[in-house]
């Protein structure tokens, strides 16, 4: 019963963390994603728990509105990263997603002075059936942001037709998170079929499944990045 309570506490404070971050995205105004957190930076174990399931999207608007964000809220999303480094046995996504974090932190806190973290094997990706592609680079929606260059991102942009199939399989089972996370991948990639009709796409996710904040704040992402232009 104590680990179902939990469970409830951490769904509902991811919840609430990438409701923040949309609203701030859609308002361009990153103090309105506001961690909570005392001045000082702490934070509950939940709410550490709900940043590191949220990963580098925790501080998006800051990075893709290039505004400065709150100093309290990067001390907790560096506390988070410090937290939950990802285990020996840790899966490639997992991994992925912590070395985003820390290239996130970086980027946002000149205080950190220790050198960046090398990049996690990709080979997993290698010869990935389109299914399994889509289903991983959607839980790694966090890495897809414009003029980066990783080998995550690389492994996409070599694979654009096939996550394009990933994302009409992912609304044909009415699978919007995955489908939101894909979708915010192409509107990056080079060589998206025309016929896919992406907008059209994300617009029906986002009429089917934005009600779901998780499913939101990647379909706003795919918007910003609409403007921003297709990775190099």
């Amino acid at each position: 019963m104590e680990q179902s309570g939990t469970s409830t506490l951490l769904q509902g404070a991811v919840q609430d963390l990438a409701s923040a971050v949309v609203s701030a995205l859609r308002g361009g105004d990153h103090a309105r994603a506001v961690l909570p957190a005392g001045a000082d930076g702490e934070a509950g174990d939940v709410t550490l728990a709900a940043v590191r399931v949220l990963g580098a999207d925790a501080l998006l608007p800051s990075v893709l509105l290039r505004t400065p964000p709150d100093p309290a809220q990067v001390a907790v999303f560096r506390k988070a990263v410090e937290a939950y480094p990802p285990r020996a046995d840790a899966a490639p996504t997992v991994r992925w997603s912590h070395w985003a974090m820390a290239r996130t932190l970086r980027q946002v806190d000149p205080s950190v002075t220790s050198e960046p973290l090398d990049e996690p094997d990709a080979g997993w990706l290698d010869g990935a059936s389109w299914q399994f592609l889509t289903h991983q680079l959607a839980v790694l929606a966090p890495l897809a942001l414009p003029g980066r260059d990783d080998a995550v991102t690389r492994a996409a942009g070599r694979r654009s037709v096939d996550v394009a199939r990933g994302f009409v399989r992912a609304v044909r089972r009415r699978d919007w998170r995955q489908a939101a996370g894909a979708g915010r991948w192409l509107t990056l990639l080079p060589g998206v079929p025309d016929t896919l009709g992406l907008q059209s796409g994300l617009d029906f996710v986002d009429l089917m499944g934005g009600q779901d904040p998780q499913v939101a704040l990647p379909l706003q992402a795919a918007r910003l990045l609409t403007r921003t232009g297709a990775l190099v």
